[in-house]
């Protein structure tokens, strides 16, 4: 019988083998390890991603992280960063060089627009953006020089679902590298290697972590894709901390026991939107009849608490801070993945270069965290109660 998410998670990345082995791993604060003789720094330095070497390319627990994220992924090694963005950097300088060309989802996170514009560009990188729903027609995007296709699913505010498979499909028979932000899925709900992808990344720093309290990125690759993440990642100097390390460590025993509980209340949530008036559309991939549900129900094996709403259009001088103000639960703030439940405007339409956000009226980001969902619905009831519309 397979070992299902909630066992492997409470013992990937961790050795209780030995007699009296603590149950975690012990956090190993350190630049420096010290070496006997000469000859056993020289052969630690030949194999420095393997073992305590220098703390900026690993220590036990940073370690420890690396092999349960991988583990949890079936990639071959995992890296961890200093955040999601450094992850996802690593993964450009990996895979990129003057003159190369990526192509990336129109509905990407802003983060990576901002790096593609401006140090990818001045690097000699170009980028176009596609849409996200394009599947196996990016084959017509190629270009000679095209040398990564990047993929976020779902898509940043807008919750696009790529077609995984049929773009990987297409990077393979023309020997391009793929990569995908993974976070909304996590490592237990959607399996990026599985379908082929060259290197799956996580913004640990949220459902990983959890709890709103450390930044961490890590990036699972395959076996002939490591050295060149590993190296751009250790030039850039982005590693992640021991501490943050050790939180990502702990949350991951966790993290299926807190994401079905985002699962469910997510999806309540979002049939309660689906029926109030003042919605015209929720965004929410797992709910029946939304857009890409099919996509997710195909790939996905569960939705985490992020998704959008559209208001219809709101009456004159009536704004959506009006409605994100009134709210107690729900606080107005960046990031996601936490116990706590965040509200926050969205605005697609300022970032779209070759999609056009069909939009009528207001975009509203949630995030349901891990309190009761009768009182968050309450709580978005009585927000909405106070708006008027056109």
């Amino acid at each position: 019988m397979a070992e299902k998410p909630a066992s492997y998670l409470t013992r990937a990345g961790r050795d209780v083998s030995t007699p009296g082995a603590s149950v975690n791993p012990p956090v190993v604060r350190a630049s420096t390890f010290v070496f006997k003789s000469v000859a056993d720094f020289q052969a630690a330095a030949a194999k420095p991603f393997d073992g305590p070497f220098y703390g900026r390319v690993g220590t036990p627990v940073t370690q420890a992280f690396e092999e349960a994220v991988a583990a949890i992924e079936g990639g071959h090694r995992a890296i961890a960063a200093a955040s999601g963005v450094a992850a996802i950097t690593a993964v450009f300088l990996a895979f990129l060089g003057q003159g190369d060309h990526v192509l990336i989802p129109d509905s990407v996170y802003d983060p990576v627009r901002r790096l593609c514009a401006r140090t990818l560009s001045r690097m000699g990188i170009e980028a176009s953006y596609y849409d996200p729903a394009i599947g196996g027609g990016i084959e017509a995007l190629i270009r000679p020089n095209t040398r990564l296709i990047y993929m976020e699913s779902p898509g940043s505010g807008t919750f696009e679902v790529q077609d995984v498979p049929a773009i990987v499909a297409v990077a393979k028979a023309h020997g391009i590298r793929t990569a995908i932000d993974a976070t909304w899925g996590t490592p237990i709900y959607f399996r990026p290697m599985a379908m082929g992808v060259d290197a799956s990344i996580h913004a640990a720093t949220k459902y990983i972590v959890g709890h709103s309290d450390a930044m961490l990125g890590v990036v699972t690759t395959t076996e002939d894709s490591f050295p060149a993440v590993r190296a751009a990642l250790q030039d850039t100097g982005a590693c992640a901390g021991s501490e943050e390390a050790n939180l990502g460590l702990r949350g991951l025993r966790t993290l299926d026991l807190r994401l079905s509980r985002h699962h469910d209340s997510g999806l309540k949530v979002a049939a309660f939107l689906a029926a109030r008036p003042e919605v015209a559309r929720v965004l929410h991939p797992g709910l029946p009849g939304a857009p890409g549900h099919d996509l997710w129900k195909r790939d996905f094996t569960g939705a985490c608490g992020l998704f959008s709403f559209e208001l219809k259009p709101l009456a004159q001088g009536m704004t959506v801070a009006a409605f994100t103000d009134a709210m107690t639960y729900f606080k107005i703030g960046f990031s996601w993945g936490g116990f706590e439940s965040l509200v926050l405007p969205a605005h697609p339409e300022k970032s779209r270069a070759v999609t056009t956000w069909d939009g009528k009226g207001p975009l509203v980001r949630l995030h349901i965290g891990l309190e009761d969902p009768d009182d968050l619905i309450a709580d978005l009831a009585r927000a909405l109660d106070g708006l008027r519309f056109a």
